[in-house]
């Protein structure tokens, strides 16, 4: 069975509110055309069948708005059948004063498709409208009278039509908004799925896969001092789950015990502590270590400077490293170091990553952020 969407439920309860505003806005105009052309002598009894078609439409307006069951659209077929046989009480085919009864079954059927299933409505049209053009008959109406009463049951069908080619953009519509969400769904989880695979390869490019890369290049000896600690300190990196982390962290600590596994000498200069939320102190610390790890690896120097300032609304971090230097133009596109371990950790906690060097000059990175952005 089709799920019933948004857009369907929306257009069933206009099309009941609908329905009644109807049933009452007609009320009106077919009242004063009864008492009108109603004759002198029917006039009382033509004023008692108003005032009751009056009252029940305002109680069927007010039964059928809360209940969804067929026993609203019953009842009122059984009033409309009632109604329609005062035509014998008061001579209304004789007066000519049959038009408003068949103005107000015709409004009814037409109504009932709004808010019906398909067989009730139609079965409602059939019976309300046969059972006026009975009566009409057994009244002594003629042929053209009992075609035009008869109309009702066209009106009837033709509202149903269309009430269904309605319906059926209605779902539409919801197969539309589902597919969508859908679509929206897959791409967030795409999204999340690319997310955590990017931040395991750079993790691992931060971490084993660098300390393996020199001791497979001969850069350092297998057998290190500093070696099992690099590797123990590389695993915990990889099984921790930084990018889930809630609550605030102490900024200066991280980058502290960062430095502690650099095996540079390192200038700290930091205020006593500055806490930030815990997902930005930790791209930041990390983005620090890439940015001294390639001290280490490609300046030539074993001496740093690092500067933290700033407070918890907006930070700035520098590492600044007096060695070889390099034209930032010539870094390889295929290089995550730069590219994904510092500028984009930065971008992606909505930060900025600037590097400032040039052949012979040193090196300065410069980690901005500010919580604007965050």
């Amino acid at each position: 069975m089709e799920r019933t969407g948004e857009s369907v439920r929306r257009l069933g309860r206009f099309g009941r509110r609908y329905a009644a505003a109807l049933r009452l806005a007609i009320l009106l105009p077919l009242g004063t055309i009864a008492l009108l052309r109603a004759g002198p002598a029917h006039l009382p009894a033509t004023v008692l069948v108003v005032a009751a078609v009056v009252l029940w439409t305002a109680a069927y307006c007010w039964w059928s708005a809360r209940s969804e069951s067929p026993a609203p659209v019953v009842a009122d077929v059984l009033v409309l059948l009632a109604v329609s046989s005062s035509v014998l009480v008061t001579d209304a085919v004789e007066d000519v004063n049959v038009g408003w009864l068949r103005l107000l079954i015709t409004f009814a059927c037409v109504a009932w498709q709004w808010h019906t299933p398909p067989l009730t409505g139609v079965l409602a049209a059939l019976v309300s409208c046969g059972g006026l053009v009975a009566v009409v008959a057994l009244a002594g109406g003629e042929a053209p009278l009992l075609r035009s009463v008869a109309w009702a049951a066209v009106a009837a069908l033709l509202s149903r039509v269309s009430w269904t080619l309605v319906r059926r953009a209605a779902r539409r519509a919801d197969r539309a908004a589902d597919e969508a969400a859908l679509a929206r769904r897959e791409a967030l989880v795409a999204t999340a799925v690319r997310a955590e695979e990017r931040d395991l390869a750079t993790a691992l490019h931060d971490t084993a896969a660098t300390t393996l890369l020199m001791v497979g290049t001969g850069q350092v000896s297998g057998s290190a001092e500093w070696l099992p600690g690099q590797a123990r300190r590389d695993l915990d990196r990889l099984r921790s789950d930084p990018g889930h982390a809630t609550g605030h962290t102490d900024l200066v600590d991280l980058v502290r015990t960062g430095l502690a596994t650099t095996r540079l000498r390192v200038d700290f200069d930091a205020p006593p502590s500055l806490r930030v939320p815990s997902g930005v102190a930790r791209a930041i610390a990390d983005a620090a270590g890439e940015a001294l790890a390639n001290v280490r690896r490609h300046a030539g120097t074993d001496e740093a400077t690092v500067r933290l300032t700033g407070d918890t609304t907006g930070l700035r971090l520098d590492i600044v490293d007096k060695g070889a230097g390099f034209d930032t133009a010539d870094v390889a596109v295929t290089r995550r170091g730069l590219r994904e371990s510092v500028h984009g950790r930065l971008s992606r906690i909505g930060g900025c990553a600037t590097v400032t060097s040039a052949p012979g000059e040193g090196t300065v990175v410069e980690l901005a952020w500010s919580a604007r952005h965050d």
